[in-house]
């Protein structure tokens, strides 16, 4: 099973929103240490495998590190945003 790792800012973001929407990320963040690589994840293009997955209208951008079996979980953010100044 993997660890799970959050950036700074991403822990930022998700003090702001409520906590029905906190419980529903969390949740499935916590679903990627069963399973880093659900189906619905993507791969994003143009980056150094960073991947997403979605929940509802919120983006978790992350990325796994098999040898250390740990998944950093780099910028959570809405659609509309979330994909700005990720590199």
């Amino acid at each position: 099973m993997y660890q799970i790792s959050y950036a700074p800012s991403a822990v930022k973001y998700l003090r702001k929103l409520d906590r029905s929407t906190q419980r529903r990320l969390l949740n499935a963040i916590e679903g990627l240490a069963k399973d880093p690589t659900p189906p619905r994840s993507i791969q994003l293009k143009g980056g150094q495998g960073e991947r997403r997955i979605r929940v509802g209208d919120y983006r978790v951008i992350y990325e796994i590190n098999n040898g250390e079996l740990i998944i950093l979980v780099l910028k959570i953010g809405h659609r509309r945003d979330v994909y700005r100044q990720l590199h």
